[in-house]
């Protein structure tokens, strides 16, 4: 029995939701955004409660139930009030800055890294080491943070990089003589 899934996903004024079969389309004041959920889970709306359950006793049906509630948690809150994560860049001449539908990367190495900002993604540099990435999508938000950490890793020895905020870096001691 999913813990996850007997819990109703809670519609906020202001968030419009159609439920057409399968497909679950969320109206917000950030957005729009669709999704399938799969044929093991049945949906019902009533007032502003959305109530999943599965059709069947199946293994894969359980596991479907917990997984489309989250989903669709998901879709609702980013329609709603949306996703952001943070990134801090530690190093000596480690630098971002936005420029148009790019994020220009100043990482040490011989040449910029110029990523191209996806559809549906902002990205802010209140100063040169702080990359805020917000959106509707929580899984396009974090994709692209972790696209942006990948560039530069932090490293263990001095912790230059690009970190996610309040992430903690296990730092190793250096040669000794």
């Amino acid at each position: 029995m999913s813990r996850v899934g007997k819990n109703p996903v809670t519609v906020p004024d202001g968030t419009d939701i159609q439920i057409v079969d399968q497909l679950v389309r969320a109206k917000g004041k950030l957005g729009e955004l669709t999704v399938t959920l799969p044929r093991e889970v049945e949906i019902s709306h009533e007032d502003n409660l959305i109530w999943l359950k599965p059709r069947e006793t199946t293994k894969r049906a359980q596991a479907m139930w917990g997984t489309s509630r989250a989903i669709l948690s998901n879709l609702v809150t980013g329609v709603s009030e949306g996703y952001s994560k943070t990134l801090e860049i530690t190093g000596v001449g480690y630098r971002a800055a936005v420029q148009g539908k790019t994020l220009n990367l100043q990482l040490g190495f011989s040449h910029d890294i110029n990523f191209a900002i996806p559809e549906g993604i902002e990205i802010k540099c209140e100063n040169q080491t702080t990359i805020e990435v917000s959106g509707t999508d929580k899984q396009a938000v974090g994709q692209v943070a972790a696209e942006i950490r990948a560039f530069r890793k932090p490293e263990p020895y001095k912790g230059k990089g690009i970190r996610y905020r309040g992430e903690q870096i296990l730092r190793k001691e250096g040669k000794k003589k």
